[in-house]
Parts: C-alpha cells; structure tokens; sequence
C-alpha cells in the first residue's frame, strides 16, 4: 500500500488508553409547535445518556436498529450536532468546552465517513476540489505539486485511479462515491474516524474490499474507528468491541466474540436471533426471537426500560417503573438489564408479549384498536374469535 504523508499532529495519548471518553452524552431535539408564537411543545429524546469508551487504535462498533440514535450520537460526539448535556473527551479536552477555532483545529484530528456519499459530497465541485478543501482548511495544502502529490496517494490507497480528481460525483457508482467519502476522512491523517455504515451502498464484494482497506489503514496509520452500522455480520468482521443501542441508550456492550457468542440482554438476544447461519440444520434448530411490535416514539419513550413493552422476558416488578443501569456482569462485559443474571441462567422464562394494533376504521371491533399476541401476529395461532 502506498504510504501517506503525514501531517504534524499534536502528541496522541498512549496505545490502548482511552481516546475518546463518553460520559452520559444527551441530545434532545425541541419539538415545536405553533405560527405566530413559536413554543416548545416536547423533546424529541434521541441520544439519552450514553456512556462509552474507545480506546486509541482499536475499533469501536455501534449497532442497533433504525431510529435508535447510533448516527445522532457520532454526529453529537463530533459536534456537527450539539449536545445537550453529558462529557464527551477526546485525547483528554473536553469537546463541549471548545469554541471557535480551538474546535476548528480539534476537528483536523476527527474525521467523518458519512452514511450517504451522495448527499455529502457538493455535486458543483470536482474531487480534486473536495480533496483539497480540507487540505486548505487546516493550512496543510502547501504546494500544487505537493498537494497533487498527496491527493494521487491518497485515492490510490482508497482504490480510485488518479484520473478521478477530474471528475464530479455524479460520474461515479455508489461503491466508488463511498471510497472517495474515505478519501476525504484520510487525507487529514486524524487520530479518530466516525464511519457511518461505511460499506452499506456497496456490492457484498465490494465491501470486503473496503473492509479490508479500512483494517490495513489502521494497522499502517495507527486510526481509531467507531463504526456505526447495522449489519452485525460486518460488526463482528471489524470491530474489536461491540456496544448496542435501543432508543437513545446503551444497553450492552462487550468484546465483539463475547457479545456474539453469549448475548446477555433481551435485546441483543433478539438481534442476534436474527442474524442468518448458513447451515440448514442449525437455522431450524435455533431459538428465533420475534420482537412484538415497533421501536417507541423516542419523542415519548416508556417508562423505566425502554424495551419493556417489547421484551419477552419482562417481569412484573421494576421493569416498567426503574430504568437499569449499565452495569458489568463479567469482566469486559456490560449489560443494562435488572434480570440479566436470571435470564442467563434459565431461571426466567420467555413468555408471549401483548402488543397494540391500530387497524383501518371497520377492521376491527369498536373503534379499531385491538390487542393480539406476538404468536397472533406471526401467524402462528389463531386470532381470537
């Protein structure tokens, strides 16, 4: 692989500590309402009190299901959002406190690999003039030679041929506008890149490809990734540790063979249920867990754990009423579950979960809102008669 020129930087911290320290990190969306006088009628809750860490040269995955704030929250810890409370460090300053140019240069160091290349990259400019506006942001554009230099280095180890600097995004498939997003996050050489579904536009063969590039430019550049994704096959591939996210929290987070192998939350249970094996006889053997119901509003979330109204395993007491901590079970591992301990060793079964319909005036009885069960829904029972 072609080697990139590295620009100054200031001293990173040690391999293996922390890079980036996340702190019970919030952010409220304001829902407003009216015309002539503009009032604040709730709060859309989509990051609400995450706590994390990522250590320096390792990579961080963040799964979870569409709507849960796993994209809010890296655009949150890199500010391109602000937060509304909550620490978030990185390399030891606290990002919440930087203003002005102090963040402008604080930014050199963490980059963005965005979820749809499309619509971040500025159809009216040419590559070259995209790869350059950074270059030319931080002071580190030098020379047209140089600069060129380094814009040719930098496609050929994303795999784009020189030629591309001529064109406009629009001249480009999916696969390619995603490499030329990666591109973009390395030229400025950070410490710390936020990758957004980094391969969910490519082909699957085309991911390999970048999955394995991604992995080679960190073990040569020393760059730490938080990888938001939801395809839990690529997580397992190249994350080393896994946290995972249900309505605006953290409910369990491990090392990537530990979450995979022994899920501990009723949730990652779920998730992981639904991760296709390709054995015909282990895929009809194995426990398939069908959650009842869609995500709550997280305008509205419910009361105590956010996953109650969805959990099989749900229990009478504290449930519905105390919101669990994240606590460590096992060394390395943690789980937001007041039953974790139980369910794991058996001693609380799964059992069937009510979820509300709304059906369409005249489907059902009285004013259309009926109650079924997750067998109901299914298709594995009957209805009620």
């Amino acid at each position: 692989m072609t080697a990139l020129p590295v620009s100054p930087a200031p001293a990173p911290s040690p391999a293996g500590e922390p890079l980036v320290d996340v702190r019970d990190l919030k952010v409220h969306f304001p829902i407003r309402r009216g015309v002539l006088i503009d009032r604040i009628a709730g709060y859309v809750y989509a990051v609400d009190g995450v706590s994390l860490q990522v250590r320096r040269g390792e990579t961080y995955g963040l799964v979870g299901e569409s709507g849960c704030g796993k994209t809010t929250f890296g655009r949150g810890l890199l500010r391109l959002v602000e937060p509304t409370g909550g620490s978030a460090m990185f390399d030891g300053t606290e990002l919440r406190s930087l203003k002005g140019e102090q963040l402008r240069r604080m930014r050199r160091r963490m980059q963005m690999i965005f979820q749809d290349p499309l619509s971040s990259l500025d159809p009216r400019q040419s590559i070259d003039s995209i790869l350059s506006e950074g270059l030319k942001a931080h002071d580190l554009y030098g020379s047209q030679e140089t600069a060129g230099k380094k814009l040719r280095e930098t496609l050929t180890a994303v795999g784009l041929p020189a030629s591309a600097l001529r064109k406009y995004p629009h001249e480009f498939s999916g696969g390619q506008r995603q490499r030329i997003g990666i591109a973009r996050a390395l030229i400025l050489q950070p410490d710390l890149i936020v990758a957004d579904e980094p391969v969910s536009a490519l082909d699957v063969s085309v991911q390999a490809q970048v999955i394995n590039l991604l992995d080679d430019l960190q073990v040569e550049f020393g760059l730490t990734y938080l990888v938001i994704a939801h395809d839990l096959a690529v997580v397992r591939h190249i994350s080393d540790r896994v946290g995972v996210m249900y309505l605006g929290g953290l409910v369990e987070e491990a090392s990537s063979d530990d979450l995979y192998a022994d899920p501990l939350h009723p949730y990652t249970r779920a998730l992981m249920s639904a991760v296709p094996v390709p054995d015909p006889e282990v895929e009809d053997a194995r426990q398939q867990i069908l959650l009842a119901g869609d995500l709550p509003s997280p305008a509205n979330p419910p009361a105590g754990c956010r996953f109650h109204t969805r959990c099989p395993w749900k229990q009478e007491t504290r449930c519905d009423t105390e919101r669990p901590e994240l606590r460590e079970l096992t060394p390395g591992h943690r789980v937001a579950c007041h039953w974790a301990e139980d369910v794991k060793a058996g001693k609380i079964r799964p059992h069937e979960v009510s979820v509300e319909l709304v059906r369409p005036s005249g489907a059902g009885p009285g004013d259309g809102r009926v109650t079924e069960t997750v067998a109901e829904v299914a298709g594995t029972l009957p209805p009620k008669s």
